[in-house]
Order: C-alpha cells, then structure tokens, then sequence
C-alpha cells in the first residue's frame, strides 16, 4: 500500500468523510465533493505545484541566510620540500660574509601547520534585507498559486463529473427506447401474423431499433473514456469500478446569483497584485544596490612550525604552537557600475506598469465575464424547464400514436416520427442540463464559490 494514501485515508476518516481507498479491483462511490477532494489531494498537477511551493520555502531560507553570520574552519599542512632563499645582507646577525655583499640565507621550516576560524557578518546589507522581503512575498504568491490550482482542478472535475452523469443519464433514456422499440417490434409482428400489418413496418422498426443499438454502443465506449479520465485525475487504478452517486439535477448555486460582484477577492486578482507587489519590492532592490554595505570580519589561526615530522608528535622545544587573530570592520561603496542598475531600474519599472495594466483589463474582463455567464445560467435554467416539458409532451405524443397504431388509426411512419421527436427531446435535455451545470461551475468560477466544493 501506498503510504501517503494510507495518511490519506486515515485524515479523511477522522473528518467522517467516507473515502476511497483506491485498492485494485475495488467499486468506489463517489460524490462529487469527494471526487474534487481526491483530485485535490492525489492529482499530479496539484503535487507539483505544492512542489513548487516548498521550494520557494526553502528560496526563503536561502535569504535569511544572507544576513546571519558565516563561520568557516580551515586546516592546512604544508611539506616545503624546497626552502624559498632570500638574500640578507652580512651585517644581518652572525651571517658569515663580506660585509656588504648579500648572503643567500634559505627561509622557514621544512613541515609548517596552520589552522584557522574565520568569521563574516554582513551587519547592514540594505538589498540582503529587501531579497528576504521579497522571499516573503513569494512564498505568498505560491501558496495563491496552490488555490489557483486547486479551483481551477475543481472546475475540471467538476465538469467531467457532471458529463459522465448526462452520459449515463442518456445511457438510460437510450436503453427506455431500445425497450419501447423491442415492445413495438412485437406488437408489429404480431399484427403482421394476424394479417394487419406490413412487413415494410416491421422493417422500418428493425431499422429504428439498430440505430439505437449503435446509440448505445456510443455512449458507452464514451462513458468508459469519461470513466477512465475521472480514474486518471484521482489517481485510481484503470480497473476498479467507480460509481458516481450526485446527480446532474443537483443545485449547486443555493442562491440566484448576484447581478453585479466586486472580484477583488478572485485569486486571480490576487496573484496579479501579488506579483504588482513583488515587482515593487524588485525595484527597491535594485535601488538598494546604491546603499554601502557594512561587514565584520574576525580570524583566530594557529600555526606550528617544524623542521623534523616527528616533532609534532613528542615533547621537543620546537612543537610549539603560535596564535594570531584579529578583528575588523569594513565598508563596501559601489561609485560606477557602468550603467548596470540604471538599466535594472527601467526594465523593473516596465514590469510594475505591465502587471498594472493587466491587472485593470483583467477587473474589466471578469465584469464581462460574470454577466455573460449569468445570462448564460437563466437562459440554460429555461432551456432546462422547457426541454423537460417537450420531453412530456414528446411522451404523450407519442403513447397516443402508439395507441391509434395498434388500433389501426395511425401508420408506421407516423409512429416512427413521433418517436425521433422524443429522442430530440432527450438529447436536447441533456444538452441544456449539462449546460446549466457549466454556467453554474462558471459563476462560481467567478464568484469564488467553487471553494465550497473542495
């Protein structure tokens, strides 16, 4: 087993969400804001954006480290297999030599040792400071990018939901007319034995009844396909069995939308004047880089010298250890940079008026947007009520042809034609519920509702 699935599954159980181990050869009933909350957790899409997002948590780390002092050890030995010579002067001490006639004299120890502890400590780095704002910042915009994600999952999962249920609906409807057909086939033999009929009727009935047998056969290899992409999306094996417990007739909107909303909270509005916001910090950044930056530095070596390698190891006057250290302050001023940050500047400045723009056209696109979409949603809702009446009357219509055709009062064709009617009528049903839902997963979109299903 899977052990994030086994977390999973025990995260889910402790909030009595009935779930969906994806175990092979498994049925699993799903509703829909069980389907959207298994997208959410298992699809790859999702795991790579949260990817995405730790990674700009560490970013953050990153900039922290900036600003907290560095210490670092270093240990060398060194075998001077040759002694450098300098040149001294015989005057030099006791040297032998015609006084002021240099004597080449060979320098230092055969064996020297040295180890050190260095310390840096950037006490004012304006741009060091502003990089770990920025970090900040970003690490904001990916966890908004993970919301952005997840809605725009939901969306998708939630219209594939809805179509695999109309599928099935018209799974349905198709195998009530292959039904109705196969009845009518009989009573046409039937009256064909009893020398009423004719065998051209009973012809067109097989004909009628193929073209629904292949009606079938379409939508159920559209079914499985629909079927196999929703396995796909939450990460279930191809062959367990799913069944999907909403139905298409169910309300998602529990209240008429509003005519006219304020999109300040859409997350797309957000990541553009996050972005806006992190373009700002981008600019501080560079100007920063005119500011002098102060360090503190700080060293403590030792070194031991020796002409014998056995002396580190024993208790001569020459295994002797010397110390050295030192502290200090210095200060960085950049004068010319060749034109480097003027450059930066401008280039972050078109950014800023960039993001602004789009965030403007962006407000005006989601107004567009959102009308459109609630004219779509009560045209639909009608279209809905008015297809389920045709579908009535369709009915009716045709039981009463039915009816005058076993009586004699009514031709084949007649019949034939009143139940074409009813097929329409299906098919344009399903179109207009399957429809409605869109404008309903579309306002939500747009409203942020499309929350409440995760």
């Amino acid at each position: 087993m899977n052990k994030n699935k086994v977390i999973l599954v025990a995260t889910l159980a402790m909030f009595c969400i009935p779930k969906l181990f994806a175990r092979q050869g498994e049925i699993i009933t799903l509703s829909l804001k069980e389907c959207v909350q298994m997208a959410v957790e298992e699809n790859i899409n999702m795991k790579t954006v949260r990817m995405d997002a730790e990674k700009s948590r560490q970013k953050k780390a990153e900039a922290i480290s900036a600003v907290i002092p560095k210490i670092n050890g270093s240990v060398n030995f060194q075998d001077n297999l040759s002694l450098p010579t300098t040149m001294l002067p015989a005057e030099f001490g006791a040297l032998v030599g015609t006084p002021g006639v240099p004597v080449p004299v060979k320098m230092g120890s055969n064996f020297s040792t040295s180890a050190a502890v260095t310390l840096n400590w950037t006490l004012y780095n304006q741009t060091a400071i502003t990089a770990l704002q920025l970090s900040k910042k970003v690490t904001e915009l990916n966890d908004l990018s993970i919301e952005k994600a997840s809605e725009e999952l939901t969306a998708e999962v939630a219209k594939l939901y809805f179509l695999t249920v109309t599928s099935s609906q018209q799974k349905t409807l198709i195998e009530e007319n292959i039904t109705r057909t196969k009845h009518l086939k009989d009573i046409t033999k039937l009256l064909i034995d009893n020398g009423y009929g004719k065998q051209v009727d009973y012809d067109r009935v097989n004909v009628n009844l193929e073209n629904l047998y292949t009606q079938l056969d379409n939508v159920e290899a559209s079914l499985q396909q629909q079927h196999n992409m929703i396995k796909y999306m939450l990460n279930i094996p191809l062959d367990n069995t799913i069944i999907l417990t909403d139905s298409a007739k169910m309300d998602l909107l529990q209240n008429l939308p509003e005519t006219a909303i304020r999109f300040s909270d859409h997350i797309d509005i957000q990541l553009l004047e996050s972005q806006n916001e992190i373009n700002q910090i981008n600019r501080k950044i560079i100007n920063n880089g005119y500011l002098p930056t102060l360090s503190l530095t700080g060293q403590y070596s030792v070194q031991g010298l020796r002409q014998e390698f056995k002396n580190y190891f024993n208790s001569s006057l020459e295994n002797k250890w010397y110390g050295a250290s030192y502290i200090g302050l210095g200060v960085s001023i950049p004068i010319f940079d060749g034109g480097e940050k003027r450059s930066k500047l401008r280039q972050a400045k078109m950014d800023i008026r960039k993001t602004e723009a789009l965030l403007s056209d962006r407000k005006e696109k989601f107004i567009a947007d959102y009308q459109n979409a609630v004219s779509n949603y009560f045209n639909n809702k009608k279209n809905v009520g008015r297809q389920q009446q045709n579908i009535e009357l369709a009915e009716k219509v045709y039981n009463e042809t039915a009816l005058k055709y076993r009586e004699g009062l009514a031709t084949m064709s007649n019949l034939l034609q009143d139940e074409m009617s009813l097929n329409v009528a299906q098919a344009n049903y399903l179109t207009a519920l399957y429809n409605y839902k869109e404008a309903e997963l579309k306002i939500m979109s747009l409203n942020g509702q499309i929350k409440s299903l995760i």
